[in-house]
């Protein structure tokens, strides 16, 4: 099929065949779509839409464009998690060794932060000699014989979408629910899962800001999974505020293993017991919702999901030792405090300007390819509904490059929101959206 028919097709609203869909996923693959003619279509797709038909086939054609992971070596379901990107969102890091001390095995294909998101990767590679670019076979025998293995994409698995990502970024074509969903699911659907529970982030340091978009993304993404043969669930959460206590690589893997050892702040360990009773019930590891979390909350207390931590970081030649002594961790030379301007209630710490503040600090990267700080990142000392007196300490700010401090002294300044009454509490978990089609919302979703 030549390219300029598909084009205009797209153009003109119609919906595209399969056959139209594989010639062009294979045309981005292999090179015979020039880089004009590709991204011609996509900005077709962002004004006139793909349905739910169209957006399978287009994602079941990038997971075919390279290899996929054959994993049927291992009994029993395999159950992969991915999070659309937030602040302070380590789960993936203390999930992954809890759901596989419970018996879980853990397929996990993680990417680098961009922007004021963080990435698992840069997390991971602040433990010394810890190595993400493992070999597909690596990855299939560690997960093999210890259950879990986080990982960066190999350049074998989804090229595709590789391809039209960075077409995509430079483009203004990301903000487009179908290529969003076949980026997403492609990956997911390569890298050996047989069911896969979803994160989807909601609010002012996520992608998807309004409710209305992230419920759209959750529907679409579980769509697909279910459509390609995959048990597939999605929760969404809010991302007002920075998950955690911890901003930044270094500081966020001290927080993982003080969660594993029974401390941690409890919405990272709420939400994680929430994700890991779902990836456990999906494995069928427990017969109810109130079995599996009892079986994730003793990992997480008798020590199995430190132990099986411990295991994982050894295997991709990381110093384990780390989980001992998080001081082995890189750590940052200079400190700033964000007081409080005056008495009250903190009513808002904005997830998106604290992200921002991480990235100026040299904590994350504004494109691909800048290096960044591992030790840099942010601490909160207080959070939204905490009391605070005038002056008192709210944000430490750890940095090691003075130059960078005052942009991110700015944004930080104005993240901290101080009002005379304590804010309602606000639900983390606002849906959930099931693999036969049911949904769960809170008010306001």
């Amino acid at each position: 099929m030549r390219a300029v028919d598909i084009i205009r097709a797209k153009r003109d609203g119609d919906a595209l065949s399969r056959e139209a869909i594989e010639a062009f996923v294979k045309g981005v693959t292999d090179g015979s779509w020039p880089d004009y003619q590709a991204s011609a279509l996509l900005m077709a797709i962002v004004l006139k839409g793909m349905n739910t038909v169209e957006t399978g086939w287009l994602t079941d054609a990038m997971a075919r464009s390279g290899d996929r992971v054959d994993l049927s070596h291992i009994p029993g379901i395999k159950v992969g998690k991915h999070s659309t990107g937030g602040v302070g969102d380590k789960v993936s890091i203390v999930l992954a060794p809890l759901a596989a001390a419970c018996g879980v095995t853990v397929p996990k294909m993680s990417g680098r932060g961009l922007g004021h998101t963080g990435g698992t990767l840069d997390k991971l590679e602040s433990i010394p000699g810890f190595r993400v670019a493992l070999s597909l076979d690596e990855y299939r025998e560690m997960l093999g014989r210890i259950g879990c293995c986080l990982i960066s994409q190999t350049a074998t698995i989804a090229p595709a979408d590789k391809t039209l990502y960075a077409l995509r970024d430079v483009t203004g074509t990301i903000e487009s629910l179908p290529l969003i969903s076949s980026s997403v699911m492609s990956k997911k659907l390569a890298e050996g899962s047989n069911a896969l529970v979803l994160d989807v982030k909601c609010g002012r340091g996520a992608f998807m800001q309004r409710p209305a978009d992230a419920r759209a993304l959750a529907r679409s993404l579980v769509s697909i999974g279910t459509a390609a043969g995959v048990r597939t669930e999605a929760f969404i959460t809010r991302m007002d505020v920075p998950l955690g206590r911890a901003v930044g690589n270094a500081l966020e893997i001290a927080e993982c293993i003080d969660l594993l050892k029974g401390h941690g702040p409890a919405d990272l360990a709420d939400l994680i017991v929430r994700l890991g009773t779902r990836m456990v019930r999906l494995a069928e590891k427990a017969a109810t919702d109130d079995e599996a979390a009892a079986m994730v909350r003793h990992a997480l207390a008798s020590g199995a999901g430190l132990a099986k931590l411990r295991e994982m970081i050894a295997g991709q030649g990381g110093d384990a030792a780390v989980v001992d002594d998080p001081g082995r961790l890189p750590s940052a030379s200079l400190t700033r405090m964000i007081a409080a301007p005056r008495a009250g209630f903190i009513t808002s710490l904005d997830a998106l300007l604290v992200g921002r503040a991480a990235v100026a600090l040299g904590a994350g990267r504004d494109k691909k390819g800048d290096a960044i700080d591992l030790s840099a990142g942010i601490l909160l000392k207080r959070t939204v509904g905490d009391a605070v007196t005038a002056g008192e300490p709210v944000l430490e700010l750890r940095y090691n490059d003075p130059s960078r401090l005052e942009a991110a002294v700015a944004l930080a300044t104005q993240a901290v929101v101080v009002g005379e009454l304590a804010p309602a509490a606000q639900p983390l978990v606002l849906g959930w959206v099931h693999d036969n089609g049911e949904t769960m919302f809170v008010a306001g979703m």
